[in-house]
């Protein structure tokens, strides 16, 4: 069954979609590690390598990770920033999939 879905898809797409999987578990990861370490009072990840990250396609990743581990839920640079961004990442993806 996984193999018919995957054969369904060109090369170009399966690819695609593999990288932006790897790039939101990153981004989910990263906002597990974050909190942990906010937890511990660490060295802390910045918000800039956050937002980068989902920028670059991590944004599915970013939302899952806050909401999971209820962090950055409540700045607004995050909890309006990172769905603008998904948006963003939608029309962007949906424009890369049809040229591939």
């Amino acid at each position: 069954m996984i193999n018919q879905l995957l054969l369904s898809y060109s090369r170009g797409e399966q690819i695609f979609g593999i990288y932006i999987l790897l790039i939101s578990l990153v981004g989910f990861v990263l906002m597990g590690i974050d909190k942990y370490k906010a937890s511990k009072e660490k060295w802390r990840i910045q918000e800039l390598t956050f937002m980068a990250i989902s920028f670059i396609g991590g944004s599915v990743g970013i939302m899952i990770g806050m909401i999971i581990f209820k962090h950055k839920i409540n700045k607004k640079k995050f909890s309006i920033g990172v769905p603008l961004i998904y948006i963003f990442n939608l029309i962007v993806n949906r424009v890369i999939i049809y040229y591939l």
